[in-house]
């Protein structure tokens, strides 16, 4: 059975009555074409409609669509070979961080990114994309591996954070994230990041330092999730509608404030309605941006990136007009 957002409900009716209306001729024989051809006029309109016009927190919904692909989809989809590799080489093997070597086109790259499952025994095994400290010193091992071997490093971002629980906090979570961004600013190799569906607080950053940082068009990158800053606020998620709107989440939200490069466009009602085609897009902005990142020397490479990163969160304070 598919997975319907209650917004969608609307088209869900209106398909389920025109396939109605066709078993009807199918059964009678009775030529109403005009009533068919109007019933999917009417649909496709309202479809433009209910996803053109998304809210914030509708485009959460859309980021968090179970059907939606994940980063090992995108990885077998845009690599024509791919070897995972496994383990921090301290402490274990984080299901919920994966990453290998791989090769897109002429370019031989080190892929990685948090993965979740698709039912309760995956999800569970995946920690439901939310990676422990070993996963975030293995994301830096292979970053690490990629630096040696001079390869690029493309990273996909997927999570709702990273683990909360008792062993990440007794294990260093807070150590590793901070790492890694200490070490990903100054990587010698090119980084492009992709958010490709939950872009929730260090979860993402832990793995989101990058020269290129892209977001499809139906994702979301905070510092927190609106559930979790609605029960801060307002001590209650009922207000989590408000809070996705506060929080300047959106991809066109990040887009304007500098925090991302570029929107990738989705398929109109998000990912999961047509893979190969995001797929598809993300692999041609690879081979389209890898090259002139790649040319540069790995100097000027860093000291971009560390510029791009100094100039976030620059503001300027207007003179009032009664002073």
């Amino acid at each position: 059975m598919e997975f319907v957002l209650d917004f969608e409900k609307p088209l869900i009716e209106l398909e389920t009555r025109i396939a109605e209306t066709r078993r009807l001729v199918e059964q009678s024989g009775i030529d109403i074409s005009d009533t068919i051809k109007q019933l999917e006029e009417r649909l496709e309109k309202l479809r433009q409609d209910i996803y053109r016009h998304l809210t914030p927190w509708q485009r959460v919904q859309l980021a968090r669509h179970p059907a939606r692909p994940y980063t090992l989809d995108y990885i077998q989809a845009i690599c024509e070979d791919f070897i995972e590799l496994h383990g921090d080489r301290k402490a274990g093997d984080d299901k919920a961080m994966v990453g290998g070597i791989g090769q897109i086109g002429p370019h031989k790259v080190v892929l990685l990114g948090q993965q979740k499952g698709r039912d309760t025994k995956s999800r569970q095994y995946r920690n439901f994309g939310m990676a422990n400290p070993e996963g975030y010193r293995k994301a830096l091992r292979l970053m690490k591996l990629a630096e040696k071997l001079r390869k690029p490093v493309i990273t996909f971002i997927d999570t709702p954070g990273a683990n909360p629980g008792m062993h990440a906090e007794e294990f260093g979570q807070a150590e590793a994230i901070a790492r890694n961004l200490y070490e990903m600013a100054q990587l010698r190799v090119p980084i492009l990041v992709f958010i490709i569906g939950e872009g929730a607080s260090g979860g993402a950053l832990g793995i989101g330092v990058g020269d290129k940082l892209y977001m499809l068009e139906n994702t979301w990158y905070s510092v927190i999730s609106p559930e979790s800053c609605a029960a801060i606020l307002w001590r209650s998620w009922e207000y989590k509608e408000q809070a996705a709107t506060a929080l300047h989440l959106s991809a066109q939200d990040n887009l304007a404030l500098g925090t991302i490069d570029e929107v990738l466009p989705e398929p109109l009602g998000g990912a999961h309605k047509d893979p190969k085609a995001v797929f598809q897009t993300v692999r041609q902005k690879i081979l389209e941006d890898l090259p002139p990142l790649m040319a540069l020397p790995p100097e000027e490479l860093v000291q971009r990136r560390l510029e791009k990163y100094s100039r976030m969160g620059k503001w300027v304070e207007k003179p009032s007009k009664t002073s």
